[in-house]
């Protein structure tokens, strides 16, 4: 019997990925198969909030795998009771649900919100997103999502999101009405180009949401988990909504998403929600070792001083070459070029050793490691400076 041949990639054609096959990793670093270095300001779109192969995280998943790995999820288990415990602890919520995911953490938020609706709001189903934002990948988080054309791709769309624009208070009132249940939204628009929400359409949505009966919910996939420079973006802008994802950074490198919610919203019945892998002490395990390494004061004040080392290094390559400006909050911030060279510059960075992410044609989007050092920073500024000395 003769054997099948193999096609020389095996993997579905999901995204455009180069020719480099990276095989490790260490903190603000990744080595390819040809021993090549590279400094990385992705960071897995902002996983790896502690670097690659953080030993804290090594150490928490060896441990665990060793004693419990996954005894389902029809069981309590430590490590999900351990973190469940911390981050309502740390944060204004009082449940919470495990998932693998953002876009899953997404999902269980929008069936939270709609079973709240269903039960305390006559059956009100609809939820306002925004223009631009990003929620995930499943069917209802695309039709969360407000990138263009994602309504069409998997027609039909899963109905009952509208959008509105990001910042403008008015157009989100102008979309209320009686089937309106919530108001989803990212505290920084990050595939937009990063883009933050201001203070006071934060505060404005809040007292809206209150007046009309309207859950809102926060996206911090993203945002969450130090990002910000606060443990949570929300808690920068003086609010406290009622339902919030979380995802990315909580698992530093592993599968790890979370909905927490405010108890009055906290409605599921038995089989309501569920999932194989859902709070498995593995993962688990490894977020309560992330969230007690950078739940600490002193790491979020690294976290702020290296921002604005950060910050203070792009605003010099914005007057050196005539860029538009930076924005952004924390580590997650954007260098907007005020022309459509951001990607010739990510590739041409990749050839130089340095991994960055272009969400828009115009802007660069950088998301290094939370603990960066001083001359990690410096290290990328100079390869940046002469990136553009390159192509502008």
């Amino acid at each position: 019997m003769n054997a099948r041949m193999l096609p020389t990639n095996p993997l579905m054609k999901i995204t455009p990925r180069p020719e480099q096959v990276f095989v490790r990793g260490t903190g603000a670093y990744l080595f390819d198969s040809a021993g090549r270095v590279y400094l990385d300001w992705m960071q897995g779109w902002a996983v790896n909030c502690l670097g690659h192969a953080p030993g804290v995280v090594a150490e928490a998943l060896s441990r665990q795998a060793a004693t419990l790995i996954n005894p389902s999820p029809a069981f309590y288990n430590q490590p999900a009771l351990d973190l469940a415990s911390w981050l309502v602890a740390h944060s204004c919520f009082d449940q919470v649900f495990f998932t693998s995911s953002g876009a899953e953490a997404n999902e269980g938020a929008i069936k939270l919100a709609r079973k709240w609706g269903k039960m305390h709001k006559a059956g009100a189903y609809e939820i306002i997103s925004f223009v631009n934002g990003f929620h995930g990948r499943t069917l209802a988080t695309m039709a969360a999502t407000g990138k263009a054309g994602w309504d069409t791709l998997y027609a039909p769309a899963v109905p009952g999101f509208v959008k509105a624009v990001y910042n403008d208070l008015e157009s989100v009132r102008a979309l209320l009405g009686p089937h309106t249940v919530a108001v989803m939204l990212e505290p920084v628009q990050g595939e937009a180009g990063v883009i933050p929400a201001d203070r006071a359409f934060m505060q404005g949505l809040r007292e809206l949401c209150d007046a009309e009966n309207v859950l809102l919910i926060v996206d911090e996939v993203q945002t969450g988990c130090a990002r910000t420079g606060e443990l949570f973006a929300y808690q920068q802008y003086g609010i406290q909504p009622d339902i919030m994802t979380l995802g990315k950074g909580i698992g530093g490198g592993v599968p790890l998403a979370v909905l927490l919610a405010r108890e009055a919203v906290c409605c599921f019945e038995y089989g309501d929600q569920g999932g194989t892998y859902c709070g498995n002490p593995l993962m688990c395990a490894a977020g309560l070792a992330v969230m007690q390494t950078i739940g600490t004061p002193d790491f979020l004040t690294g976290v702020r001083q290296t921002s604005a080392a950060l910050r203070a290094g792009l605003l010099n390559l914005c007057e050196q070459f005539g860029l538009e400006g930076v924005r952004g909050a924390g580590l997650l911030l954007a260098l907007q070029l005020g022309r459509p060279l951001a990607r010739e510059i990510v590739a041409s960075a990749l050839e130089e050793g340095f991994l960055l992410n272009a969400p828009r044609p115009d802007i660069l989007r950088f998301m290094p490691a939370l603990n960066s050092t001083a001359k990690e920073i410096s290290q990328g500024l100079g390869m940046l400076e002469a990136l553009l000395q390159r192509h502008l």
